[in-house]
């Protein structure tokens, strides 16, 4: 005899909350995105001068496959936001995902930056780090390099990709300015701001790329 179909329960949080337990729900699947990190903004340039933001970490991504009797009937939720870039340093941070204390993903780091100056100089992107509480966990991937070109231009890195998004694009500029690309939702980071050659008295700073914020996935099962 075939059995009956039950339609899953799913809560999906893409801000802090608190999830209810279903009646009769047997399984309960927990997924758990952090906030991306952000890119590091460009310096403030002088003639003949350039300065680059390198990438900000991917979140981390935690998820596990609990009884649901094991887990009260509310449970707080948190979803962590997306790091915000700034002018002239080293993005923010992304912030931690987390249903109570069973899954807890941490968020992506901010990339740095490049100071003004004309040789050519470059720096890593962010590494991942944080927290991540989970059976299976997949960290955010590290953000890509950023600089100076010398005196011929700047290069943005990349932002780090997540389980449930990807990161801001990098860049490459010889004149003028741009801000950092916004890392994608869910969880990727920002990317690196470019301030290209400067003439006269040079550029104004310019902001990295935000990252992405993160998003909680609780899906409940039954038996049939």
């Amino acid at each position: 005899m075939a059995r009956s179909q039950v339609i899953p329960d799913r809560q999906i949080f893409t801000s802090s909350g608190t999830w209810t337990k279903p009646g009769g729900a047997i399984w309960v699947l927990i997924q758990c995105q952090g906030g991306g990190g952000a890119g590091g903004g460009a310096d403030t340039t002088a003639a003949n001068q350039t300065s680059g933001g390198c990438g900000g970490s991917g979140g981390n991504y935690g998820e596990s496959l609990v009884s649901a009797a094991s887990l009260a009937s509310t449970v707080a939720v948190t979803v962590g936001a997306g790091g915000t870039g700034v002018n002239n340093g080293t993005g923010n941070n992304g912030a931690t995902s987390s249903f109570g204390s069973v899954v807890i993903a941490g968020g992506g780091v901010g990339g740095g930056l490049v100071s003004a100056g004309g040789t050519p100089s470059l720096t890593n992107g962010a590494n991942p780090s944080g927290t991540l509480t989970a059976d299976v966990g997949v960290p955010g991937a590290g953000g890509g390099a950023g600089g100076r070109l010398g005196t011929t231009g700047a290069l943005g890195g990349v932002g780090g990709a997540a389980h449930l998004g990807g990161g801001g694009r990098g860049l490459g500029i010889t004149t003028g300015v741009e801000a950092g690309a916004a890392g994608s939702l869910y969880g990727g980071g920002g990317g690196g701001a470019v301030n290209g050659p400067g003439s006269g008295s040079g550029n104004a700073s310019v902001a990295g790329g935000a990252g992405a914020a993160g998003i909680v996935i609780v899906t409940s099962y039954f038996m049939a």
